[in-house]
C-alpha cells in the first residue's frame, strides 16, 4: 500500500475553525493548569516513546496532547512492514527530543482504537495534536517523507497550538517526572472555559462576550484576543448566502462591505491567500474611513491565523507596501 500523505498547510473552513479554537483554548486552559501545578518536570529520553491501550488512550493520548504532538503507531507483530517503520519512528522521537511523543498502539489487543480511527491497514500513523486527531500516512515510508510530515506536524502544533513540546532530560530516571503541586486558578481562567463551553454548545454570541470579558480585565491576553477574532469571524458568516456574496463582490468591486463579506468566505474555505490579496487590493483602491475599515478587517484576520503563519507575515508586508 502506497503512503497517504495528509496536507497539513493550514486549510480553513467553518468547522475547522470552530475546532482549533476550542482546542487551543483547551490546550493552553491545560498548560496553565500544568504551570500552576509545578509542571510536569523533564522526562527520560526512554519516555518519549510509550505503549498506549484502550483503557490508558484518553490519558496518554488526549490528555498529553494539550502539551505535545503525539504520533500514533498503528502496529501489529505479524505486520512486516511494521517491523520496518517502528524503528524509524522510535528513533526520530528521540532524536526529536520532546518536540513530539510516539504512542504505540498494537492493533490486535486494541481492536476498538483501530475502528474509531478508521484504519483499513497497517502500518497507520495518525497524530492527535490538542485533542485534534490528524492522519499522517499509512503504509510504508522512507525515512525523508517521514521527517518531512514530522517537521510539519511540530510547525501546526508550535504556530496553531502554541505546544512547544516536552523538556527532555538524559539524566532523568524513566517514568520519574516530579509530581506536580497544586496552586490556586488563575483569575481569568473561568471566564475562558465560558467561552469555550460556548462554543461548544453553538452560543457564538456568548462566546464572543465571554473573551470580551477577559479583555475587559486582560486587553494583553493573547488567548483571549485569538478567541474573540476568530468567535467574531463565525458568528459573521453563520447563516449568510455564500453565492449572494460572491456576487456582490464581483458585481460590486469598489463596495467596501461586500469585498470584507467575501475575505469572511475566502477565509473560512481555506482561501487564506485570497482573503488576504482581496483586502489589500481594496485597501489600494480606498481612502479614508473606508481604507481604515478594511485595514482594521484585515487585521482581525490576521488574528484569526496566527501572528507567526507566513502567509500572515508575507500580507502584513504587503499591507504597509499598500498603506505607504
Amino acid at each position: 500500500m502506497q503512503p497517504r500523505n495528509m496536507s497539513m498547510s493550514g486549510v480553513v473552513d467553518l468547522a475547522a475553525v470552530k475546532a482549533a479554537q476550542e482546542a487551543k483554548a483547551k490546550a493552553e486552559q491545560a498548560r496553565a493548569q500544568s504551570a500552576r501545578e509545578g509542571g510536569a518536570g523533564a522526562i527520560s529520553p526512554a519516555d518519549l516513546v510509550i505503549d498506549v491501550d484502550e483503557a490508558g488512550f484518553e490519558r496518554d493520548v488526549l490528555q498529553r496532547s494539550a502539551e505535545v504532538p503525539v504520533v500514533i503507531d498503528f502496529w501489529a507483530e505479524w505486520c512486516e512492514p511494521c517491523k520496518q517503520l517502528s524503528p524509524v519512528l522510535e528513533r526520530l522521537a528521540v532524536e526529536y527530543n520532546g518536540r513530539f511523543l510516539l504512542a504505540k498502539v498494537d492493533v490486535d489487543a486494541n481492536q476498538m482504537l483501530m475502528q474509531q480511527f478508521g484504519i483499513q491497514g497497517i502500518p497507520a500513523v495518525f497524530a492527535v495534536v490538542a485533542g485534534q486527531a490528524l492522519p499522517l500516512f499509512q503504509g510504508a515510508a522512507g525515512e525523508a517523507q517521514i521527517r518531512q510530515t514530522l517537521d510539519q506536524l511540530v510547525q501546526v502544533g508550535e504556530q496553531r497550538f502554541g505546544l512547544t513540546g516536552l523538556t527532555v532530560d538524559p539524566e532523568a530516571e524513566p517514568g520519574g517526572a516530579p509530581e506536580a503541586s497544586e496552586r490556586p486558578a488563575g483569575p481569568y481562567d473561568g471566564l475562558l472555559e465560558a467561552a469555550v463551553q460556548a462554543l461548544d454548545s453553538g452560543d457564538l454570541s456568548g462566546a464572543v462576550q465571554a473573551y470580551k470579558n477577559v479583555l475587559n480585565e486582560d486587553p494583553g491576553n493573547e488567548e483571549a484576543k485569538l478567541g474573540l477574532a476568530q468567535a467574531e469571524l463565525l458568528q459573521r458568516v453563520q447563516g449568510v448566502d455564500p453565492q449572494q456574496v460572491r456576487r456582490d463582490a464581483a458585481d460590486k468591486p469598489a463596495d467596501v462591505q461586500a469585498q470584507i463579506a467575501a475575505a469572511d468566505l475566502d477565509l473560512v474555505g481555506g482561501h487564506v491567500e485570497d482573503a488576504f490579496g482581496r483586502l489589500i487590493e481594496t485597501v489600494q483602491r480606498t481612502v479614508g474611513d473606508d481604507r481604515d475599515t478594511v485595514r482594521m478587517r484585515l487585521l482581525e484576520l490576521f488574528e484569526v491565523v496566527g501572528p507567526d503563519d507566513p502567509r500572515v507575515i508575507a500580507a502584513r508586508r504587503a499591507l504597509a507596501r499598500a498603506l505607504f
